[in-house]
């Protein structure tokens, strides 16, 4: 994951809109690092609105992507398809998320398909035992879903409540079926 410190990354955002198996996604990204990823709204206005909206205050625009992005467009349409793959191997830029927020997107980008954890387990693995809320806070404010994976984490109950994604709970049932998880689509065998 990108510190975001680098001296030579550019200032410029693009963002491109793309087909997958759950519907129209987008991605922004600055350089070769990923910045922004967009879950389907409910049309494709709606999903470039949201994806080109001003970024830390820059500008974004669309655009073709290179060659690491077009690969993380692949994954990422090859994991909706049930290749699963965990994602991780995609640069994110998270210059600008507060600290706790960054370290809340590093535990959670570490849960692997097919597995959830608790926003209390989160925070505990934080070292923070009773910001389960602050850690639902943080993760309501992903900027990169499904890369940083928040659909993973549940409830104490393990139940879905609330998903700030597009399409809400039911979105986020629809990423944990996709990926196996036991308890949503089909039972994973061990």
């Amino acid at each position: 994951m990108s510190s975001g410190t680098e001296s030579t990354r550019t200032d410029t955002v693009v963002a491109a809109l793309f087909d997958t198996a759950i519907g129209l996604c987008a991605i922004a990204w600055r350089g070769d690092t990923v910045v922004r990823f967009q879950l389907p709204e409910a049309s494709e206005e709606e999903t470039l609105a949201r994806i080109t909206r001003p970024f830390g205050g820059t500008p974004v625009t669309e655009g073709e992507p290179g060659p690491v992005v077009t690969a993380a467009i692949t994954g990422a349409r090859a994991h909706l398809d049930g290749e699963i793959d965990p994602l991780r191997w995609i640069d994110v830029d998270l210059v600008g998320v507060p600290e706790f927020h960054r370290a809340v997107y590093a535990v959670t980008r570490d849960i692997d398909p097919g597995r959830t954890l608790s926003y209390g387990d989160i925070a505990t693995r934080l070292g923070a035992p009773g910001s389960a809320q602050a850690v639902g806070q943080a993760l309501g404010r992903n900027p990169i879903p499904l890369i940083i994976p928040c659909h993973r984490v549940l409830a104490a109950d393990h139940a879905l409540h609330g998903f700030s994604a597009p399409g809400g709970i039911g979105t986020k049932a629809r990423l944990l079926e996709i990926e196996r998880t036991p308890g949503f689509g089909e039972p994973m065998l061990f």
